[in-house]
């Protein structure tokens, strides 16, 4: 009896395909009853459409990334054609400054122009990672705009490169020069934002398909760049209209590309806007209310219009040098190491309305985070005539630990503070006075 209930058992097969369990789609249908059967789901235009689509998002997209991945990379993408666009017209400037097509221009004079420019670059590349290169991931936003911005000024100077003959090696060196800071910055901010994105650890996955999708806007856009080429050959003031309007459009793109992005780690301008509404209210505001208030331009370009904004972030001076103090300083510091930070892995010195935050050597990733936030509440107190010692540290006892719980349960990750190397720090010794006359 049993052997026949089995037999009379109909079995029905499903296949399904795709790497997330999400986005699973049934493919066919198999039965066995009363015949094999093979049903299949969906065209085969759907089906190759997928495999197409594969090549260019990360597997298990849109769960696999965060949701500020798809705008990001719609306008980076925009912003990248535009840029292959009119590097056809600023190559094709610079090839004709060079020589290229005339029978005075010797391949040794071409090549040596070119060498220099090369060498430029590369040298330029180098100091730019000495002075900025620890700066890059606490300030990604702003240098990936900044890079891009260099990249417009060095494709400008290649375009001017032939009005200025006598002085052609010199433009385009300094155009070489500006793209050098658009390779470091551009490369160290994207990497920066790639594991921003990864929400799988698949940042490998998303750089990959981030590659593919930059590999098809260079082939449309080196296509429509000799397009344009080609139709405004020989009229200055249709390949200047057309490169600035590229430009423009450039700038436009690479703005809303960076505006896009809502960044969880805490760099100083983010934290600063945290304490301050936490201070004010009580709450923390969430990442996405902070990406809209925090600045993409170096704070010199916007100051300007954001005076009534208070950025105390710039009053506190970070990993300060100890013996670049002068002798009040100096008293204070030690003054505060034995009375007020004893048990802390950091001084804090008040001078003149900015904070100067000495951290020990032993000082964790937690402790520079704590001394950052507590610097930041004793410049709020600066200009409010109180004792800032006291009501800084009452305020760290009584509220950073509710802060900092509130700020992990909105999505902000607390680990540790994005700020530019701390190469200077010092250790502290406290002894009673009897004990050391003894």
């Amino acid at each position: 009896m049993e052997a026949s209930k089995s037999s009379s058992t109909e079995v029905i097969l499903e296949e399904w395909n795709g790497s997330s369990s999400t986005k699973l789609s049934r493919t066919a249908t198999i039965t066995a009853s009363p015949s094999l059967s093979v049903q299949r789901s969906g065209g085969r235009f759907h089906h190759v459409w997928r495999r197409v689509l594969q090549a260019f998002v990360p597997e298990g997209f849109p769960n696999s990334v965060t949701p500020d991945y798809v705008p990001f990379q719609v306008w980076d993408s925009l912003q990248g054609l535009s840029t292959y666009i009119r590097t056809m017209l600023s190559t094709q400037a610079l090839l004709s400054a060079i020589g290229v097509g005339e029978k005075s221009a010797t391949v040794i004079g071409a090549t040596f122009q070119w060498f220099l420019r090369d060498l430029t670059g590369m040298l330029g590349g180098i100091l730019f990672t000495f002075y900025q290169g620890s700066n890059l991931d606490s300030n990604a936003k702003m240098w990936r705009l900044i890079a891009d911005l260099m990249n417009d000024l060095g494709m400008l100077m290649d375009l001017v490169s032939p009005l200025f003959p006598s002085a052609f090696v010199f433009v385009v060196c300094l155009g070489s020069l500006s793209r050098s800071f658009t390779g470091v910055a551009g490369g160290a901010t994207r990497a920066a934002l790639t594991q921003h994105f990864a929400l799988q650890s698949n940042a490998a996955d998303i750089s990959a398909k981030e590659g593919s999708q930059e590999t098809l806007a260079t082939m449309i856009g080196m296509a429509l760049g000799m397009l344009l080429a080609r139709i405004t050959m020989g009229h200055a003031l249709a390949i200047w209209f057309s490169f600035l309007s590229l430009t423009l459009f450039h700038i436009y793109a690479n703005y809303k590309a960076v505006r896009c992005l809502v960044l969880t780690s805490l760099n100083p301008e983010r934290s600063s806007i945290l304490l301050q509404h936490f201070l004010e209210t009580g709450q923390v505001l969430s990442p996405e209310k902070v990406s809209r208030m925090e600045h993409v331009l170096p704070a010199w370009t916007t100051s300007w219009s954001s005076k009534s904004a208070k950025q105390i972030h710039m009053q506190v001076h970070l990993g300060v040098r100890v013996s670049s103090l002068n002798h009040s300083e100096l008293m204070d510091l030690l003054h505060s190491a034995g009375s007020h930070y004893k048990k802390a892995k950091y001084v804090l010195v008040e001078k003149q309305g900015i904070v100067h935050a000495t951290l020990h050597k032993d000082s964790t990733s937690a402790d520079v985070l704590q001394s950052f936030f507590h610097a930041l509440v004793m410049a709020n107190l600066t200009d409010k005539n109180k004792s800032v010692h006291l009501e800084s540290q009452s305020w760290m006892d009584n509220h950073y630990e509710v802060f900092i719980q509130k700020l992990r349960s909105s999505g902000w990750k607390t680990e540790r503070l994005l700020s530019p190397s701390i190469v200077w720090k010092a250790k502290w010794i406290c002894e009673p006075l009897d004990a050391k006359m003894d």
